[in-house]
C-alpha cells in the first residue's frame, strides 16, 4: 500500500516531482580516485642497504674481537695470580712432614728465631 492510498493523497507521478533537497557532485564530477598500488622511486639503493649492513656487521665483530682480547687478558691474568701464588700453597702443604708444625698455625710466633723478612734475597744468613 502506498502513502497516497493510506492518507487519500494524490502522490508523485514521477521522480522529477521530488523536491530538490539531495546533494550532488560537483559541476563537473569528483576527480579520478587512484586506487591502484603506489611503489615510490625514492629511497636507499641495493647497493647502499647491503654497503649498510655489512659495515655494522664488520663493526660487530670488531666489537667481538675486542672483547675476546679483554677476556683473555683478564683469564690469563688470573692463571698468572695462580701460578704465583702456587710456590706459597706448595710450601704449606710440604710443612706438613715437619715435626711440630701445625697447618693453619701463625708462623711468626713459633718461639723459632727467624730472620727478619726485609725483603731481600740474603744467603749469608741462610
Amino acid at each position: 500500500m502506498t502513502e497516497a492510498m493510506i492518507r487519500k493523497k494524490p502522490g508523485m507521478a514521477s521522480v522529477k516531482d521530488m523536491p530538490l533537497l539531495q546533494d550532488g557532485p560537483p559541476p563537473g564530477g569528483f576527480a579520478p580516485v587512484r586506487y591502484a598500488r603506489r611503489i615510490s622511486n625514492t629511497g636507499p639503493s641495493a647497493m647502499a642497504i647491503f654497503l649498510t649492513v655489512s659495515g655494522a656487521f664488520a663493526w660487530g665483530m670488531y666489537q667481538v674481537g675486542l672483547g675476546n682480547k679483554i677476556r683473555r687478558a683478564l683469564k690469563e691474568e688470573k692463571y698468572a695470580a695462580r701460578r704465583a701464588i702456587l710456590p706459597i700453597l706448595q710450601a704449606e702443604e710440604d710443612e706438613r712432614d715437619v715435626p711440630g708444625w701445625k697447618v693453619g698455625e701463625n708462623v711468626y710466633n713459633s718461639g723459632r728465631w727467624m730472620p727478619p723478612a726485609t725483603g731481600e734475597l740474603r744467603p749469608d744468613v741462610w
